[in-house]
């Protein structure tokens, strides 16, 4: 079982409606997770906001929304008109249109879900499903999800479906702005055919088993050994400086050696290295 619902409604398919459930995709649950405490008493500490001229707290029932308009001055909202300002759900995920997977730009995507169908709607679910895998298309639907109107990229994975909340427009930074200050550089010859057979070696299919929570792992290894008496070693942190010579660290990476000894060469900067081949010995002529 995929857990709690997040989210129940209908994912509209032209004119058909198909029970679906929203269920969460990823998890922190099962990270390494601390409370504050008071050092000197042991205790658990709670946090209050509080008023930053009296420093007095400020209950709930006194607390309320405020937008800044200029420095110091607040437009305030009572929790009734800021509910106004949430969509009408119909509690329907409609779909707008069908995007080919080469289309789709993973910048814009936020967070995953798994879609699931209501018992009694497992064949509509399928049709919709079997469709899509079918057509290679991702399908983009609208549906008021937690207090916004969002936009949906759902995809067949499996025998069910997922579901990734976008990212809107003003979001995501422009691209071009973000590399603007990066120079323009071609690199060509040896030094690329060495990086490429450097990228060839380590091509691997995606498996995420082989992702590693380093922190968390550590994290566990600390608790575990306060709770055994052991004493924390504090691990100096390596410095990893920037390489100035970049083909010596390119042939090093590429396990060629030095650029002064004696290495092999990539096929491609081998064939160009070699000397042309001379032009076979007239006979003499008896």
């Amino acid at each position: 079982m995929a857990g709690r619902a997040l989210w129940k409604g209908f994912l509209k398919f032209a004119e058909i409606s198909c029970p679906v459930a929203l269920y969460s995709a990823a998890s922190t649950s099962e990270r390494v997770s601390f409370n504050t405490l008071n050092r000197k008493t042991g205790n658990r500490v709670k946090r209050e906001y509080v008023d930053i001229d009296t420093w007095k707290v400020v209950e709930r029932e006194d607390q309320i929304k405020g937008y800044e308009v200029d420095d110091g001055r607040y437009v305030l909202f009572e929790p009734d008109e800021l509910a106004a300002a949430v969509p009408p759900s119909d509690k329907t995920l409609r779909i707008q249109s069908y995007v080919p997977f080469t289309e789709i730009d993973d910048l814009y995507f936020d967070k995953p879900y798994y879609l699931l169908p209501d018992r009694l709607g497992e064949e509509t679910f399928a049709l919709i499903r079997d469709a899509m895998r079918e057509s290679k298309v991702g399908a983009l639907a609208q549906a008021v999800l937690f207090r916004r109107l969002r936009t949906v990229l759902i995809r067949a994975h499996g025998d069910g479906l997922i579901a990734t909340t976008l990212n809107f427009d003003y979001q995501v930074r422009s691209a071009k702005e973000a590399f603007a200050e990066i120079p323009k550089l071609k690199i060509e010859g040896e030094m690329l055919d060495i990086a490429k057979h450097i990228v060839k070696s380590k091509t691997a299919l995606f498996d995420p088993k082989t992702f590693d929570d380093r922190y968390d792992a550590a994290l566990a290894e600390l608790v575990k050994a306060k709770m055994e008496g052991r004493a924390i070693k504090v691990k100096k942190q390596a410095k990893v400086e920037p390489s100035t010579n970049l083909m010596e660290a390119l042939r090093m990476s590429a396990g060629f050696g030095s650029a002064r000894a004696s290495k092999p060469r990539t096929a491609a900067a081998a064939a160009r290295a070699a000397p042309a081949p001379r032009p076979a010995a007239r006979k003499k002529a008896s």
